[in-house]
């Protein structure tokens, strides 16, 4: 049996064990990657380790430390009061800003975790709040990064659209941004409808009089009141879609969660300069929100006292040592010897199928931006022979390997998963592994059957 078949089986252990006997699985995958890494490809513990990813440690670290701070004294739920007050009250609205709000930020050039880290605390703290599916916002977050995150001067395309121009292959920006784009976007759609989101427009209010308070708008208060009887409906509603929810009643109640104090405003300060460092000066996240961090547990330590036990640290042990023992794959030739063995099937349409779903297996553990730069070089030869279209080919494996970033493996969903505030996080994580586990099957089929076997390019 050759190594590389020894390691993938290993791996499938590693899931098996976790799984049934509920065993952290990053403990599991850092053993793995000392017995693996050792005693079959003989690497030494420089080379086992240089797969352990420090900036990701840093980043899972930092963010979560920062929002714990944040938590503490009151910062993220000023946001989400202020997130509601946004949208006039319409919680169901609030999954698709934070698709929009990510999906911006990576199309005008923030990576993608660093946008999902921005985003998804606060996102999961309105959802913790509000009783809405962490799935559901986690996932809205993460596809709207990746919905973004293939512009024309987005990271990713520009990655994407570079590596094309030197393999001399045919390309269309606009096409691969398309391509993404509604993928991700008809993702979020079928997620919305299935964890809940067409529920949120359907909620009740209690009564009137707690909604003249909480919104800004003279109209609607006066509207609401006249109507009568205590309904409490916004008119033009449309039967449930533009009815307020409980959710916005909550305001008036809670004076203290809109108030700004000196460490709410300091707080905020802090979140804007995270975004100004990672959009602006590209500084790292995990960095920037450790340093910023400090300098508010300095001045308010009554409040930070706690933070830093409520960093997701069964999160980082997961997804660390899965992804140190991803590394010792890539070190062992794993990946390679996998996505050789597929192009040497001599079918193109057979290829470029297994071609999309290595590329989605591999990076729902690994970084998209590492996949994509070693498939696209594989594909060549059989693109080269003409019978598979190009553009299309190009934007298959680009969308098959970042759509799967929703599972709890990946940088972004292990900043959901990190995120998430008052969840069981086992069961969290069992979800988010279920739901990228079927995005991983269902997908690259998917875009293989839309870009692909048309021929597009």
């Amino acid at each position: 049996m050759s190594a590389e078949l020894i390691s993938i089986l290993v791996l499938v252990v590693v899931f098996v064990i976790a799984t049934t006997r509920s065993i952290n699985m990053g403990a599991l995958a850092f053993a793995a990657a000392f017995g693996v890494g050792g005693l079959v490809a003989d690497l030494d513990a420089d080379k086992i380790f240089a797969g352990f990813p420090g900036d990701l440690f840093v980043v899972l670290v930092g963010v979560t430390y920062l929002f714990a701070i944040a938590r503490a004294n009151g910062t993220t739920d000023w946001l989400v009061h202020a997130s509601i007050r946004l949208v006039r009250g319409r919680v169901v609205l609030i999954p698709w800003v934070m698709f929009v709000l990510t999906g911006a930020l990576t199309a005008i050039g923030a990576v993608s975790p660093a946008a999902v880290a921005i985003v998804a605390p606060i996102a999961l703290s309105f959802a913790a709040r509000y009783s809405i599916s962490p799935l559901l916002m986690g996932a809205m977050v993460v596809h709207g990064a990746q919905g973004g995150g293939f512009s024309p001067i987005s990271i990713y395309g520009s990655i994407v659209n570079g590596i094309v121009e030197r393999e001399g292959l045919p390309g269309s920006e606009i096409a691969l941004f398309l391509a993404s784009l509604v993928v991700n976007l008809v993702i979020a759609a079928i997620v919305f409808v299935l964890f809940g989101g067409l529920k949120l427009s359907r909620a009740e209010e209690t009564g009137p009089d707690r909604q003249k308070t909480v919104d800004a708008t003279a109209d609607v208060t006066a509207d609401a009141t006249t109507d009568g009887a205590g309904a409490g409906t916004v008119p033009g509603g449309g039967g449930g879609a533009g009815t307020r929810t409980v959710a916005v009643q909550e305001l008036d109640a809670d004076d203290d969660a809109s108030r700004l104090t000196p460490a709410r405003i300091a707080t905020l300060a802090a979140l804007v300069a995270l975004v100004v460092a990672v959009l602006v000066f590209d500084l790292d996240a995990g960095l920037t929100s450790i340093t910023l961090a400090v300098l508010l547990s300095t001045v308010w330590a009554e409040d930070s006292r706690n933070a830093v036990s409520q960093i997701a640290w069964p999160t980082v042990l997961l997804i660390c040592g899965v992804l140190t023992y991803v590394g010792v794959l890539d070190e062992m030739g794993t990946i390679d010897w996998a996505g050789e063995g597929v192009s040497d099937i001599g079918v193109p349409l057979l290829s470029a199928v297994l071609l999309c779903y290595i590329g989605a297996l591999v990076s729902a553990f690994a970084s998209s931006v590492g996949i994509m730069g070693a498939l696209i070089p594989l594909a060549v030869p059989f693109l080269a022979q003409g019978e598979i279209g190009a553009i299309g080919m190009v934007a298959a494996l680009a969308v098959s390997a970042t759509v799967v970033d929703v599972s709890p493996f990946s940088t972004n969903g292990a900043l959901v998963l990190a995120a998430a505030p008052g969840v069981d996080r086992e069961r969290f994580f069992r979800q988010l592994m279920m739901y990228g586990g079927i995005v991983v099957a269902v997908v690259p089929a998917v875009v293989w059957l839309a870009l692909v076997v048309p021929d597009w390019g």
